[in-house]
């Protein structure tokens, strides 16, 4: 059987996630960007502006990236902490920072899987989880950080056309209390979870996370977003 990876990787077209006019920017978390770690990040007005106003120049770009990055803006949100030496700094989605409220729009047809609010400081806020088929093939598409109003009228099995605007990106905090955008994670095996699914791993489960959770871009296709 093909790989998930192939089987995207082969299909001819996807619809665009996020329709935004504005040219792309990838953003880097990691430790390449030293003034994550002089910046008070768990102040999200603060992050905000960062993102937006400093990163993204007063909103001239869309922001993009993040798939396999070890990231340092974990380190003062405690969602992601643990006293045990295995906390979670690997993501395993691709962000899409844009501005609240931003469409939402399906790649390829599917129906709802699950949604749920994850209400913690640090998590994804409003989630929502579609299941899509491809040549036998299921897989997973999650987008996180989404508004209360996405969960609106969802039932699991409504079926979601390709193209079709079925959410949008949500403001702080009730986004999971981060600046907007769009947490895109495409997954092969969801086992038991509902609503919810690890978009950052530690690095010790990395291997195993990234094996499940293939580059998001072989749907999204933004030129220089491809991994590194």
């Amino acid at each position: 059987m093909q790989s998930i990876s192939h089987i995207l990787q082969e299909h001819s077209k996807f619809e665009k996630v996020i329709m935004g006019s504005r040219p792309y920017r990838r953003l880097d978390f990691s430790e390449k960007t030293p003034a994550l770690l002089s910046l008070d990040l768990s102040d999200t007005s603060v992050f905000s502006a960062y993102v937006f106003q400093e990163l993204l120049l007063e909103n001239t770009y869309t922001g993009i990236g993040g798939y396999a990055e070890n990231r340092v803006i974990y380190r003062q949100r405690g969602h992601f902490m643990s006293g045990e030496g295995n906390s979670r700094s690997i993501h395993l989605g691709t962000d899409i920072w844009t501005d609240a409220g931003e469409p939402i729009y399906a790649p390829l047809a599917g129906k709802i899987h699950s949604f749920a609010f994850n209400d913690h400081f640090g998590d994804y806020g409003p989630t929502i989880i579609l299941s899509h088929n491809l040549h036998g093939l299921e897989f997973f598409t999650l987008y996180g950080h989404l508004s209360l109003a996405s969960l609106d009228n969802l039932y699991p099995g409504k079926i979601i056309a390709g193209g079709e605007n079925f959410a949008s990106i949500g403001s702080y905090p009730e986004n999971g209390d981060w600046p907007p955008h769009l947490h895109f994670q495409v997954i092969k095996d969801i086992g038991n979870y509902s609503g919810d699914f690890p978009g950052v791993s530690s690095i010790q489960d990395s291997a195993h996370y990234l094996s499940i959770c293939p580059d998001p871009n072989l749907i999204l296709r933004i030129p220089g977003n491809e991994r590194f």
